[in-house]
């Protein structure tokens, strides 16, 4: 079979298998086709913390929801490869119209995203009509076009208390991240029932005792844990908040409850200091969460989606002038 067959074929199983399944050669040197094909391409590659570490160290940048859309945002590249999970890229497709952008594997969904259905999200909102409806970037595109304000961990709080007081507030999809909003900033916010399984996944008894075998370390948590967990942290904040957090306390050990990639900067940034995942329900061999989407990208993937410039993220035209206000108001509020 010769190549243009194989690629064929691998095209015409992408929706079912989600990604281009074609073989590379043995031998190759995935990292430097990598930077080949990038410079050829004029293309940059975004990567979440929550990616392998392997993929995090030849991106061109690394980040959380914000810092992504920031330099999405700002990209002069002509091709975006997105390493995260199907929103992200989407994010930056809507911030994108004429770019290409794709995405190692296009199965890399999120349980937060999809815990809002369209349809069932539109109903609730006609139901409000006078509240402003923000919602955390953790979203489809169909979502964020019916949303006033988007928001990411990094700044929700700062979107929240942007709204005037009198002005009430669904809060969507992650009911975690809203409870804690809540407590922050006294609105009396409507929840929408969202959560992502990941964050949910924390263990409180298997923490509290890690705790105790550990009794100096700092337990570290993503506001989208549950309250009990957040109860017992030392520091709440998004991922980037928890990583300049170890960078520059003072402390030399931390539990850390986020997924488990976040371990790979952590480590980076501060080498001498010493990082435990925080244990899930699930018995596994790390003891940890990790996000079994965000995992779905390899650097196989990586490759060929440089190389062949698929799957592509596409955004309905409509939804993607209406998606763009709510998250242009996000990155305008975001810089005061």
């Amino acid at each position: 079979m010769v190549l243009n067959e194989i690629e064929a074929k691998a095209a015409s199983k992408l929706i079912q298998k989600g990604y281009l399944d074609i073989p590379i050669p043995s031998g190759l040197d995935v990292v430097a086709e990598i930077n080949r094909l990038r410079k050829e391409k004029n293309a940059v590659i975004l990567a979440h913390y929550y990616q392998t570490g392997d993929i995090q160290d030849i991106a061109d940048y690394v980040g959380d929801s914000l810092g992504l859309s920031q330099q999405a945002a700002s990209t002069t590249a002509d091709l975006i490869v997105f390493a995260g999970v199907h929103f992200m890229g989407e994010t930056a497709k809507i911030l994108n119209p004429s770019k290409k952008v794709v995405i190692p594997d296009l199965k890399a969904g999120c349980s937060l995203a999809e815990s809002a259905e369209p349809n069932a999200f539109r109903a609730f909102r006609e139901a409000h009509p006078d509240h402003v409806v923000i919602t955390y970037i953790n979203c489809s595109a169909e979502i964020k076009a019916m949303s006033d304000i988007i928001c990411t961990s990094a700044n929700a709080e700062k979107i929240v208390n942007s709204v005037p007081l009198d002005k009430p507030i669904i809060f969507a999809p992650d009911k975690n991240l809203g409870r804690y909003l809540i407590k922050k900033t006294g609105r009396d916010m409507l929840l929408w029932e969202g959560a992502c399984i990941v964050h949910e996944a924390f263990a409180i008894d298997k923490l509290l005792e890690l705790h105790k075998q550990h009794p100096t370390a700092k337990i570290i948590a993503h506001p989208e844990s549950e309250d009990h967990l957040l109860k017992v942290a030392h520091y709440i904040g998004s991922t980037t908040g928890m990583i300049n957090f170890v960078k520059n306390d003072s402390s030399q050990e931390y539990i850390v409850a986020t997924e488990a990639g976040i371990l790979h900067q952590m480590l980076k940034e501060a080498p001498q200091k010493s990082f435990i995942p925080a244990p899930s329900h699930e018995d596994n061999t790390c003891a940890c969460s990790e996000c079994a989407f965000m995992r779905l990208n390899t650097m196989q993937k990586l490759y060929l989606c440089l190389r062949y410039e698929s799957p592509e993220i596409h955004v309905d035209e409509a939804i993607q002038r209406k998606a763009l206000l709510p998250i242009q108001r996000m990155l305008e509020i975001s810089k005061s």
